[in-house]
């Protein structure tokens, strides 16, 4: 899915860690390269992700802070991961559209 903001096209994509997902996004730039803002956090949903994921990629572009994740992974005793902590907040995005336009900078 490519979402376009201040006409720059920005590549969203989630992958599948334990129970969790984890955002990513790339910046697609004109000459064909693109920038990765690696590891953006952990979610319990795919459209969260998502939905963070451009967030962020539009802060980027904003040149503004990047929005901090909701969620945060706990350790158990032996240092695994096992674990998200104030997973509360719900972000939606409608991943059927292929392309949306963002025109205003996203609140952080």
């Amino acid at each position: 899915m490519l979402i376009y903001h201040r006409g720059v096209p920005i590549q969203p994509s989630v992958e599948k860690s334990g129970n969790t997902f984890v955002a990513h996004v790339s910046i697609l730039e004109e000459d064909g390269e693109s920038t990765s803002l690696g590891d953006l956090g952990h979610f319990t949903s795919r459209e969260s992700a998502v939905a963070f994921a451009i967030r962020c990629g539009a802060a980027f572009l904003d040149e503004m802070p990047m929005p901090k994740p909701p969620c945060r992974r706990l350790p158990d005793r032996t240092g695994n991961t096992v674990a998200l902590k104030q997973c509360a907040v719900a972000l939606r995005v409608d991943a059927s559209d292929a392309e949306i336009s963002l025109d205003e900078p996203l609140p952080s």
